[in-house]
């Protein structure tokens, strides 16, 4: 399992998400520009010693990420507000790539087009979207016990 934050905006989101992704030991991608500069201090501090710790691979924008994941064979599954299935019905693979959009405009439509699958954690009716770093902290913790991925 691995999770990928498509151009975000905040970097505090970034360090939770890095620390998250350290303490489950999955790797974690970030598809520039990156709304913020995006360096180790800055990280640090967002994620304390966490985050620069975490397997990070960073992609200069979405077609280099695209080719990546093509060329490695991994499924991409956008957690998306907009998903066809909710979180509880969908199938997750070992090898799945969760991808979560940028804070304040989510993907463009190529990107959702390039998704294998879509997935919504469904909310309450009258709720917008829940914190992106929150979101993948769902959906890494439903893939892990899906796949038996959680660390021993």
């Amino acid at each position: 399992m691995e999770i990928a934050l498509f151009q975000p905006d905040i970097a505090g989101n970034v360090g939770t998400t890095l620390r998250t992704a350290a303490c489950f030991g999955v790797p974690a991608h970030i598809i520039e520009p990156c709304g913020f500069p995006f360096s180790d201090g800055a990280l640090k501090r967002a994620g304390m010693d966490y985050a620069v710790r975490a397997n990070v691979r960073r992609h200069a924008d979405w077609p280099g990420f695209h080719d990546w994941s093509v060329g490695a064979g991994r499924r991409i599954v956008l957690m998306t507000t907009a998903g066809a299935t909710p979180l509880s019905a969908f199938a997750f693979e070992s090898g799945d790539i969760l991808l979560l959009g940028a804070e304040s405009s989510g993907v463009p439509q190529h990107v959702h087009d390039a998704a294998a699958a879509r997935v919504a954690i469904p909310m309450r009716t009258g709720f917008r979207s829940l914190n992106v770093a929150v979101a993948a902290g769902i959906a890494l913790a439903e893939a892990l016990r899906q796949t038996k991925g959680f660390p021993a």
